[in-house]
């Protein structure tokens, strides 16, 4: 069980709010042209909303399929998330291949990434199954990739191993890190 679970009511309301709110003071993000981002399920960082503001605001949206006999993610296009999506892999929203167009890895200008929790160098863990870090690893993938988290998910150090990608930024409702000074741009 993830800490993030115990959040409820008006808290984790307050500090949604607070995250999205953050989130959209990150210049990568607010200049990206076309966002990748995973589509929340139980009690990660809600992003229902997020893609409703991205779309207003002429951002492609991009979201992952899970195919998990080749244990990757496979890229979609969606424009209209409640007819684009439904319950998939491990009952995750997921886009329809046959309602959806395939997106090309490389014009993405940022990832939005969950995870169960996350340290103060940009290191990262997911739940286990490698998707993330898979796409993440491949050439065409140059994206700026932002971490979206509760404070309480963030720990001083993880160990990671050889195959753990990194995060660019991690947003919470308390702070922005930027973990690489070029990421800071015109703050």
């Amino acid at each position: 069980m993830c800490l993030r679970d115990n959040l409820g009511g008006q808290q984790k309301q307050a500090n949604d709010t607070a995250i999205l709110n953050n989130l959209w003071e990150v210049w990568a993000f607010v200049n990206a042209a076309t966002v990748f981002t995973y589509v929340s399920f139980r009690s990660e960082v809600p992003t229902h909303l997020l893609l409703a503001q991205c779309l207003a605001r002429g951002k492609t949206i991009v979201v992952p399929r899970t195919r998990p006999k080749e244990r990757e993610l496979e890229l979609f296009t969606i424009t209209e998330p409640e007819k684009d999506l439904s319950p998939g892999y491990c009952n995750i929203p997921e886009p329809d291949p046959h309602k959806s167009v395939p997106a090309n890895e490389g014009t993405i200008d940022v990832v939005l990434l969950p995870g169960s929790v996350f340290d103060e160098q940009g290191g990262r863990l997911g739940y286990g199954g490698g998707y993330y870090d898979r796409f993440l690893a491949r050439e065409t993938v140059q994206a700026i990739r932002i971490g979206l988290a509760y404070e309480l998910q963030v720990v001083r150090e993880l160990p990671l191993l050889p195959h753990d990608q990194l995060v660019h930024i991690l947003v919470t409702e308390q702070r922005i890190i930027w973990f690489h000074e070029k990421n800071k741009g015109e703050q």
